[in-house]
Order: structure tokens, then sequence, then C-alpha cells
């Protein structure tokens, strides 16, 4: 039977014409045709090529390599040009958005030349046209003043060309299409590794209906549930019954990364053939102290792209699971750059583990993978509940006024035209402060950026050249670092609607503005939209309909689902204290003495491994000190005591958690932040952790941010303060209670210390499987305490 492999234009031309040094593509210049600016610029052309301009014409051709494969090429070229005197001339026009100043560009890119050839071709072929020209149009995306490169071409020629590049890739598809039959078959006979719970199979038909449908999902799923193998599962299934080309399972933090990869092991284990690969951030993968992608400086660099291609070809015919390891063995091997290496890897991968920000980050994003629109992509995106945040971080950009003053003190001696525009730039940032100051507010709503924008634009186009000549490493870093903060607010002007809020705030060099996305839901959308279908899952998606309006551009239209816990409610107590109380109006040596004298109550009840959240690293060190100022004589007599420290590495964290063993002959208790590193992700089962007490509901402190929140959503949803404040709030607390009870066998406590969880508006945040809960007492807790861990020896 024969066999057919897609490809776009973009990815055809960039993976078998590049070659050469790295930084030819990761230099300065390199990635400005794909900034948002660069987009509007597309759009004001196209709209001014009159009727004769046709945009945004798609394009494919089918090429026949033998009787066993056919290659079918297409894309979308960014314009068609009749022209208006007889109809029959006809101009492939190719469209790049640069900062370069126009007369440092001599001739036109290869790579951007092959583009429109490729689609000239194929123009040429369809309406068999024996000429056809390709113009390059590079717009400078400050002045908008155009430089145009044009070259007339034969069918004849063109063919040529585009059947020899063409032939050159059958070799990659050809091992495409064997990979992929051996891969379904595989997935046909594969089994489910153990018996289905009824929560879990439920939860895996939803998943595969939502991706049979092309439909988003959202899944509150409590923590047990196996989320990772109740979505990557029926992914996979669905990829076998070619519902799905490409599995992008995304998250927030390494830990779950690394589940999805012993997830992945698991099923490979019991005979699916499928590869998986784990994308590892720059700075943690590159060989070198300092990421400098030079060929005066890294070996790699230099001829990267004239070595990787066998270096792929090598790994995808030996390795299935492919993480940071595997990588840095193979590019050691061949000496390419094991960070561009793992990117190019991706392309012929089924599952790609990586972060949030490598699909929808706009500055980082893997732009080879939504260039064409063509692949047939799920997202998985686990602990979905840290998109939100995450989300509005990347949308939004910041500028800080001493970033501008460091850069003009540097560059007043040496280079005075550049420093003066830099100094009139961080001036915007000085009259914004100074207009706040005579208000007398903490920080103001900035109406208009317009002029600020343009000094930008103007600053970052001299930058632009500048950073092409020789300069001190020290000088070239503090360049560099204000060239790319200023182009991504840059970018991020060209994203503003009513979902944003521009604002300033701070004193002297920490006087910033800020472009504040509130709700990235517009933003997220357009990047979903290029999926088949999302999978947003969590334990604590509560409630459903916040995540679905600031994650979902049309919530009505998705589907949601609340899987029940599997296990059984008698094996933990939840109980709420109301006569305690962690408001700042409360916090005093008394409620801390309070709060110390329930924890002692608690873990006399039983002794094992505890944790208690409070509400931040104040709050925590005050009631620490309490508790330990009659406990810690009998530390090493029954009790150990250990608390987070601000800015534990990842060896620190680990450290701390191992002081929670299995089977403990003591007491074991941690203090930590609510929110922070320990209070998701971390997996303590069995015994390992026994009992959360949870101070406080979690609230983000009052600050400006929170604040614009709070307005913006009263005037959009009518319930500011619960977006704002209550929902994210509640999540830490939710987060957090979900460390106690992970499998079957476990048992535990979860406290909740503060009079505001007997209030009705925090208990609807209440998961189901936290009813029925208990309302105790200082005068009581002790008593159930001991009654819970009683019935739990009895039902041994």
């Amino acid at each position: 039977m024969k066999q057919e492999v897609r490809v776009s234009v973009r990815n055809l031309v960039e993976f078998i014409l590049r070659n050469g040094d790295i930084s030819q593509k990761m230099g300065v210049m390199q990635d400005v045709d794909a900034m948002q600016a660069g987009s509007r610029a597309h759009r004001k052309l196209q709209k001014q090529g009159g009727s004769n301009y046709r945009a945004e014409v798609s394009l494919k051709r089918k090429i026949e390599i033998d009787e066993t494969l056919d290659i079918q090429v297409e894309g979308r070229a960014d314009g068609v040009i009749t022209n208006p005197a007889d109809g029959t001339d006809i101009m492939i026009d190719e469209i790049k958005g640069t900062f370069t100043k126009l007369e440092a560009i001599e001739t036109a890119d290869i790579l951007h030349v092959a583009q429109a050839d490729c689609y000239a071709c194929i123009y040429a072929n369809l309406h068999e046209l024996e000429k056809i020209s390709v113009r390059i149009t590079y717009i400078h995306l400050e002045t908008e003043m155009i430089k145009t490169f044009e070259f007339d071409r034969t069918r004849e020629e063109l063919e040529s060309w585009f059947q020899d590049l063409v032939h050159q890739y059958a070799r990659w598809a050809k091992w495409q299409i064997e990979w992929q039959k051996l891969r379904d078959e595989t997935i046909k006979t594969l089994a489910f590794p153990y018996e289905y719970r009824l929560s879990q199979k439920r939860m895996m038909n939803g998943v595969y209906r939502s991706i049979d449908e092309g439909k988003n999902i959202f899944i509150q799923a409590p923590t047990g549930t196996g989320k990772t193998l109740g979505t990557l599962f029926p992914s996979i299934k669905a990829m076998g019954q070619g519902s799905c080309g490409r599995i992008f399972y995304l998250t927030a933090k390494t830990i779950t990364r690394t589940v999805a990869e012993d997830t992945g092991k698991l099923l490979q284990g019991k005979g699916l053939r499928m590869k998986f690969i784990t994308l590892t951030a720059k700075e943690k993968i590159c060989p070198l102290e300092e990421c400098l992608c030079q060929p005066d400086v890294c070996e790699r660099a230099k001829g990267h792209f004239d070595r990787v291609n066998e270096a792929i070809f090598d790994m995808i015919n030996h390795e299935d699971q492919i993480d940071r390891t595997c990588i840095l063995d193979y590019a050691g091997r061949y000496q390419v750059c094991p960070f561009e290496f793992q990117l190019d890897i991706a392309l012929w991968c089924d599952v790609i583990i990586c972060d949030y920000n490598y699909v929808f980050d706009p500055v980082v994003y893997l732009k080879r993978f939504f260039g064409d629109a063509m692949a047939n992509m799920v997202f998985l995106v686990d602990e979905a509940h840290n998109l939100v945040d995450r989300a509005r971080e990347m949308y939004s950009a910041v500028l800080y006024r001493k970033s501008f003053d460091g850069v003009y003190r540097k560059l007043k001696p040496i280079r005075p035209k550049i420093a003066r525009k830099v100094h009139k730039c961080g001036q915007y940032l000085k009259d914004y402060q100074e207009s706040r100051e005579e208000e007398g507010s903490s920080y103001a709503v900035v109406r208009e950026v317009g002029s600020f924008i343009l000094s930008l634009m103007r600053m970052v186009s001299d930058m632009e050249d500048y950073l092409q000549e020789d300069m001190a490493p020290e000088l070239r870093e503090t360049v560099t670092e204000l060239y790319f903060d200023a182009r991504r607010f840059i970018n991020t002007y060209d994203l503003l609607d009513e979902k944003y809020i521009i604002y300033t705030e701070g004193t002297g060099g920490e006087s910033m503005v800020k472009m504040f996305c509130v709700d990235p839901s517009g933003n997220l959308s357009e990047r979903i939209g290029m999926s088949r279908s999302c999978i947003f899952f969590s334990a604590t998606l509560l409630p459903v309909q916040y995540y679905k309006d600031l994650l979902s551009g049309k919530p009505e239209a998705d589907y949601e689902m609340y899987v029940d816990s599997p296990f059984r409610p008698e094996k933990r107590l939840i109980f709420t204290a109301g006569d305690v109380s962690s408001r700042y109006t409360c916090r005093n040596a008394e409620q801390y003495e309070r709060i110390a004298e329930y924890i002692r109550k608690i873990i006399r009840g039983k002794n094992g491994n505890y944790l208690v959240f409070c509400p931040s690293y104040a709050f925590m060190d005050s009631v620490f000190e309490v508790f330990t100022e009659k406990e810690m004589p009998k530390a090493g007599n029954g009790l150990q005591v250990f608390r987070q420290e601000s800015g534990m590495d990842e060896d620190a964290r680990r450290a701390f958690l191992e002081n929670f063993k299995e089977k403990p002959h003591e007491t074991i208790l941690g203090f930590c932040v609510l929110g922070g590193i320990f209070s998701e992700g971390i997996d303590l089962k069995a015994d390992r952790l026994i009992g959360a007490i949870i101070v406080g509901t979690g609230l983000p402190g009052i600050g400006s941010e929170r604040e614009l929140l709070k307005t913006y959503f009263d005037k959009t949803k009518g319930n500011g303060f619960d977006y704002a404040y209550l929902f994210p709030g509640m999540n830490k607390v939710l987060q957090a209670g979900g460390r106690v009870i992970r499998s079957e066998d476990d048992k535990g406590i979860i406290a909740l210390l503060d009079e505001r969880f007997n209030y009705s508006s925090y208990r609807r945040m209440f998961p189901r499987e936290w009813i029925p809960f208990q309302k105790l007492n200082m005068d009581s807790v002790e008593k159930n305490i001991e009654k819970f861990w009683t019935e739990q020896i009895n039902t041994l």
C-alpha cells in the first residue's frame, strides 16, 4: 500500500538546506520574522497590495518518490501578486520583519529565498506557468520602510531544484512511515497495565472522546486517580486510530515531567514502541558555563548544521526514551549543540514532555510545530491550575528604569548616539513615576505608551547593529538583556486589547512599567486552536468555570468532568477549627500560641510525619519559634522539627523531603509555606506523610496586581475578590491538602486552621472528597484525633 507523508515548506527548507554555524540561526537578528510586530507588518503590507495581491495563499503539491511513497509539501505563501496589465505575470511574495537597518541587508537570506522558491514551484506547476518571479520583502519594524529582492525563475529550473529537495527528504520520510507503522501496531495491542478503577476509566473515556471529537476538556481529578496514565493512555490509543499525530505533555514543574517519563517507560515495558522526548531548558543542558552560541566561544556552534542531521538519524534509529542524559551523550559524540539538537529530535518524536512555555510562550514557543498549522496535535496540560498565572506572565512584559540607567552609563562615553536613545526611553519611566507620585499613589494605570514604544523601537534598531560588533562580554550581556526586554515589550504592545492593563509603580531605579495581561484566555486560545484537542487536568480545578474563563477562548464549547475519588472517606479525617485565625489583624502572640497548641494536640495522636503549611515565611517563623520554645527540649526524644528555607535549591529540597521516611519511629514535623515548593508536586506516599496542618486560607497578599485584577473582574464578572484572591488562595489550600491521601493504603489528617474555613464562601470551594468534614475546636480536637487513629487500628 502506498504511503503519504506531509511536510511544511518551512520545515522542509530549514531541515534540508541548513548548514554552517549555529550563530547563523541563533544570532540577534534571526528570529525577528516570528515576532508579533512582524505579524502586524505582514498584515499591513498585504492590505496595501491592492486588488492584484492575494494574501495567505494555501499551496500544496504531492510528489511521487517511488511506488511506495508520496510526499505532500504544503504551506501558505504570504502573497501571490498578479500583474494588473495582462493578468499573466505572477510573483510570489515572502515577507520578513526585521529591526536590522535595511542598508545592512545586502542579500536575501538563502532560506527565505528557498521558501519563496518552493511556493513558486508549486504555483507554477498548478497553473502551468513557464515563468514566475519571487520577491523577498524585508520590512523594518520601526520605520516600516521596505527593501525587496526579486528573482526571475523558470518552471524548469524550479522543478529540478524542488524535486531534488523533496527526494533528499525522502530518506527521512521513509523512516517516518516505517516507524509509524511499527508504533501503531504496538498501540493496537497495548493493554492497560493495571486493573481499571471506575473513576480512572471514566476519565480515560472522556479524554478519548474529546480527542475523537476535536474538543477541549477540563478534568478535576483528585490526587491518586492516576491522571498521568489516565490522560496519556487514551491519547496514545487515539494516536493509533489516526486521531492524533503528536502528543505534547505540558508541565509546570520538573517533578511532574519525571512522572510522565516514568509512565512512558512503564508502557514501553509493556511492548509499546513510541518515542518520548523530554526537553530541557537551555541553561540546564548547555555544556558551557555561560550559554554563548558563537563559533569563537563554542566549538559545537561552529559547523553545527553540517553535523546535526547525521546525529538526528542515528538517535531516532536507536533510542525510544530520550532524556537529558541521552541528548548530552549523542550531542557529545557528534559535537553539536545539545539544546538545538533536542529541538530537532522532537520533530521525529511522538510524545514531547516539556514546560508550558514551549507551546504557549510567544517568545520561546516551538515555532517549527506551529508555523503551518499542519500538525494534528494533542496538548495534555498537567497541573493546569498553574497555567493561569504562568500565562499571565508569558503574555505580559515589564521594563525597569534601572536597566536603562545602567546601559546609558556604560554607553555614554563610547556610543553617545545610542546612549541618548537609551536615556530618552528611561526618561519615560521617570516621567511615569513622577506623575504617579504627584497623585500620591503607590501604583497607577498608564493610559498611553505609543510614544514610548516608538522610542523603544528606535533604540532597539540601533542596538541591533551595535550587537553585531565586537565588545567586552560584560557590556554585551548588559546591552543584550535590555535589548531583548525592550523587544518583548514592543511585541507585547501588538497584543494589547481590553484584557490588558498597563501600570507603573516603584521608586528610583526600581520604578517600572508593565503591560499586564489580566485575562490570558484570548492569547492562549490562539495556540490551543492549533491543536486538535487540549486536555486540562488537575487535582484542583475548582471552581471549573474560573479556569474555563481564563484558559479557554470558548469556555461554553468545552467539556468538563469531575472524577470522583477512588479512596474510602473513612481513611481520612478532615476538620476545620474556627477558634483560630490567620488574618493580618489577628497576627499576634496569642494566635501563634493557639496555632502551636493545635499542632501539639494533632501530632500527639500518632507518631509519624506531618507538614505544617503557613501563609508566609514571617508567619511560619513566628509559629515555629513559639512551637519549638516548648518542644525543642524534647528533640531527639521522639520529635524532630524542620522548616523550609527561602531559596532552597534542588539538593536542599531533596534533603528536606528525605527526612520523611516510611515507618518512622518518632514524629517528624516540617514547617512550610503554603503555595510554596512543598505544597504541590511532592509525592509522600504511604506513611511518609500522615498529616497536613494548613494554617490560613492562602489568599494572596494585597498588592498592585491583585487589586488591578480585582477591579478588572469586578467590571467583567462581578466577583473581582473571588477571581483575584479567593480562587487562587483556596487552590493553594487544596493542593496542600492533597499531599496526604495519595493511594488506597494511605490514611491521615487534614487540619484547616482558620475561622474562615467555616464561612460558606470558602466551604463551597471544598472538593467532593472533603465532604463530610468535622468542625472542631481546641477542646474537642484531641479526642477526635485519638478516635480516628483508634478506628484505623481496628480496621486493619
